[in-house]
């Protein structure tokens, strides 16, 4: 199962709006079998590994991290492969909230005489899936915020300089957050600044996620790279904007999503988001839209890279939160750490907020 869920964390990033999943058979104590989904509306994890497997799938056991679908989509049931494959046996790591799923893969893997055990490694196969398992929950989109800072909590200079706070190795890691989401989002000022392509640069490659810039009054340069470079689809959010510039952005392929509002509501764009089967969310702003995030309560989890720098400066050194912030100490987000990790000279911290929060 360890190696099954290794196979899955290697497509992470690829499959959504799937889960990753991976599977292994095995017989008379040899892996026959292995496979993982690849991408969306691809071959299942179990069709990859009993191809693999072949007419030596017939009395084998399977291990498959997520409870194997029983539904007709894009791909016919993996559960009906598995009995017409003759397995006897299917260890599931963790059950299926998708109410085309829970439980009657189970259920009919069960009926046709097939022993099934779940729970081996759960945690480690949930955690793989945490952003898939919110959306089918929720329906809106896992949002993660991340933020770099020096020792004493500054994203920037007073003269606004912030290339670079993290080590190569940390802003590597970024590029790997990138390729794990299906959307990135920043505002203007990020924009205006720094002119970023918010796509993903690893030396193997990577998926590059959609961009979504919060831009209340369409100030995004015609010629930023998120509208020139056409390497991923490009969202602006704006409120009001002139109908001409509207037409020139979207001449360009940008999408304009106008709410009519003097500034855009993160909730209602949430909603939108999971419309469009957007799971996943990664959040790289300043601190005035970090900030808006947290006040509305809609961080599912928060990763800071700390890096071993003072800056200084008092309030001219911006923070990575801003905005007027929580008045009074109960009302502040209480966090509960995740993880802790070295990562070259920087530390990357991962927290969640507590559950009496959401």
């Amino acid at each position: 199962m360890a190696f099954a869920i290794e196979l899955a964390r290697k497509l992470k990033g690829q499959t959504s709006p799937n889960p990753t999943v991976g599977a292994v058979v095995v017989k008379d104590g040899e892996i026959i079998g292995m496979g993982a989904h690849l991408k969306a509306g691809g071959p299942h994890a179990e069709v990859n590994a009993l191809r693999m497997a072949e007419e030596k799938a017939k009395g084998a056991t399977v291990y498959v991290t997520l409870e194997p679908c029983s539904h007709f989509g894009k791909t016919p049931p993996c559960s009906n492969l598995l009995i017409e494959k003759g397995v006897a046996r299917v260890v599931i790591a963790s059950t299926d909230p998708n109410p085309l799923v829970a439980g009657q893969g189970i259920k009919r893997l069960e009926n046709a005489g097939i022993k099934v055990e779940v729970g081996l490694l759960r945690e480690g196969a949930e955690a793989l899936n945490e952003e898939f398992f919110h959306f089918i929950k929720t329906k809106q989109p896992y949002v993660t915020v991340k933020a770099a800072t020096s020792m004493d909590g500054k994203i920037a200079t007073s003269t606004g300089e912030s290339k670079w706070i993290t080590s190569e190795e940390a802003r590597m890691d970024v590029h790997r957050l990138r390729h794990n989401h299906d959307a990135i989002l920043v505002g203007i000022g990020t924009i205006l600044k720094d002119n970023p392509s918010l796509t993903t640069r690893l030396p193997e490659g990577g998926k590059h996620p959609l961009r979504i810039i919060l831009d209340t009054h369409l100030r995004t340069p015609i010629d930023s790279k998120v509208v020139t470079d056409q390497l991923a689809e490009t969202w602006i959010i704006t409120g009001r904007p002139d109908e001409k510039r509207v037409e020139l952005f979207r001449s360009t392929g940008v999408r304009i999503i106008e709410t009519g509002e003097e500034r855009p509501a993160l909730a209602p764009l949430l909603q939108l988001l999971g419309e469009e089967h957007i799971t996943s969310l990664l959040v790289e702003g300043g601190g005035e839209v970090n900030g808006s995030f947290i006040r509305e309560g809609l961080v599912d989890q928060l990763i800071l890279y700390l890096a071993p720098k003072v800056i200084g400066g008092g309030s001219e050194s911006p923070s990575p939160i801003g905005g007027a912030g929580f008045l009074k100490m109960a009302d502040v987000m209480e966090l509960e750490f995740k993880s802790f990790e070295r990562i070259g000279p920087d530390i990357k911290i991962v927290a969640i907020p507590k559950k009496e929060n959401l």
